[in-house]
């Protein structure tokens, strides 16, 4: 097998970005792969995006802030990468022609690149929940319209999406996401309003940015990842359960009506998903370490508490309320959580700032529409700001 993609990376200097393009360049020397690099974005990081672009050869270089473009175009002088900056920059590498796209652009500001590549039938890897949370109707219209394939990077969707029966899914009685419970699981919820940002991100099995990673400390992520496999997978929602598993070796299961449940499991590093989506439907070489079942000993598991979590409950309640409910609720979720790692506000108000914000924003847009979702995230987004002052 002879693995041949032409590849865009939305998001390239973060955690997700940058194993991606490790696992290509792995990829390139060691199996029979002839994969070539269309073209790189970051937010602001326009040095470290020049040097992604140039090891990689990259076609095209976009930073989304149009203060960075400056300092973008002196790193690639020279080098006959062409670039750009700001927003329309970012749309344009979605749109150029690369037939696998990685969209691992952080919270909101994804969907529109994302809905760019979709709309001309790339398949689509994304590591970016939010674009299914607040625009899943009109991702999955963009995915079917230009004919591509969504795969999830997620760990768990990506567990799922390996062993799912798509061809008989009226055969699957429920899906379990697994997780961690992240660091303060058995922390004593008396001390939650103490938290710092320093312990929220510092994650005890898993290496990921600063947002994701409170949002594991909140529990937010598998509220949202609740969601998101709504959209991916053809059941009920209320059969998308939870399942908290410390050791994170079961990255999630399918339970079959005939009493069968089928798992994936692997060490947590985020190269397996990655590379089950860059070869799929075909496995490559990845190098990550292999599972030593002897040497985990043992797995646990414990249900979900959404009275110490509420960002669970939120997400629960929201996905049932429907609509335009979950754009309602990832928007307020950014803004408390980046409220909370800037010192403004303590890690218990996250949790209130969204309640507030979800008790209080009805919106009545589309949410078929990119419209509807943007003014859905606009309302919430000033709703959390105006509430975090009087804090």
């Amino acid at each position: 097998m002879t693995l041949k993609r032409r590849v865009t990376v939305l998001g390239a200097t973060g955690s997700v970005g940058t194993c991606t393009l490790k696992l290509v360049a792995d990829t390139r020397r060691t199996a029979a792969a002839e994969i070539e690099v269309e073209a790189l974005t970051a937010h602001t990081n326009a040095e470290a995006l020049a040097a992604l672009a140039i090891e990689h050869q990259a076609s095209f270089a976009a930073v989304a802030d149009p203060g960075a473009g400056g300092r973008l175009a002196a790193a690639l002088k020279g080098t006959g990468i062409a670039h750009g900056a700001g927003p329309e920059a970012v749309i344009e590498a979605a749109e150029r022609d690369a037939d696998w796209v990685m969209a691992a652009i952080v919270g909101a500001a994804g969907i529109k690149p994302l809905l760019a590549a979709a709309h001309r039938g790339a398949d689509i890897a994304f590591a970016n929940k939010e674009c299914l949370v607040c625009a899943g109707e009109a991702v999955l219209a963009a995915v079917a319209e230009g004919g591509g394939r969504l795969l999830p990077v997620d760990s768990e969707h990506n567990a799922i999406f390996q062993v799912f029966d798509f061809a008989r899914p009226e055969t699957v009685r429920r899906i379990v996401l697994t997780a961690s419970g992240g660091p303060f699981r058995e922390r004593p919820r008396d001390t939650f309003d103490q938290v710092t940002a320093a312990e929220a991100v510092s994650h005890p099995n898993w290496s990921m940015g600063a947002k994701i990673s409170v949002d594991s400390a909140t529990m937010m992520n598998k509220g949202l990842e609740r969601i998101e496999a709504a959209y991916l997978f053809p059941v009920p929602k209320e059969r998308i359960e939870i399942l908290v598993h410390p050791q994170s070796v079961i990255h999630s299961m399918v339970d079959y009506i005939d009493g069968s449940m089928l798992a994936q499991l692997g060490t947590p590093d985020m190269t397996i998903p990655i590379a089950s989506a860059l070869a799929w439907p075909e496995r490559i070489p990845t190098g990550a370490t292999p599972l030593d079942l002897a040497a985990v000993g043992r797995m646990t598991f414990e249900p979900p508490d959404e009275q110490r979590f509420p960002a669970l409950r939120q997400a629960r309640e929201s996905l049932e309320a429907g609509g335009l409910m979950t754009a309602v609720l990832n928007a307020a979720n950014e803004v408390a959580v980046a409220a909370f790692l800037k010192g403004q506000v303590r890690f218990t108000d996250i949790a209130a700032l969204t309640d507030h914000c979800l008790q209080t924003v009805q919106p009545e847009g589309d949410p078929f529409t990119l419209e509807g979702v943007l003014e859905a995230d606009r309302a919430a987004r000033a709703a959390v700001k105006a509430r975090a002052l009087s804090l």
